[in-house]
């Protein structure tokens, strides 16, 4: 394998490693500082997947993110959105097109 390919490889599994023992960062706490999710990260996998002409089902690509069935991990660690967070992530992407 390609180092840099290793390497990033590497990285976007410690990524996801350190998100799932960040479980109490939610994702709209992500959307909001980062523009990014869990979710957007599997999207990327499966839209990278398919560019490589890989099949990746979405809910395969979630799986490997979330590090189990993206159900369970919703009913387990998905919190209410506050009104606070709402407003918060309207007012990050109030001007996004």
């Amino acid at each position: 394998m390609d180092k840099e390919i290793e390497i990033k490889a590497k990285a976007f599994d410690r990524l996801i490693n350190h998100l799932d023992n960040r479980r109490d960062v939610q994702n709209i706490d992500l959307m909001i500082l980062a523009n990014f999710c869990r979710n957007c990260l599997s999207n990327w996998m499966t839209e990278e997947a398919k560019d490589l002409g890989i099949e990746l089902a979405k809910d395969e690509a979630r799986e490997y993110v979330y590090k189990m069935p993206y159900p369970e991990w919703k009913e387990k660690y998905q919190k209410e959105v506050s009104d606070e967070k709402l407003a918060a992530f309207k007012q990050a992407f109030k001007n996004k097109g």
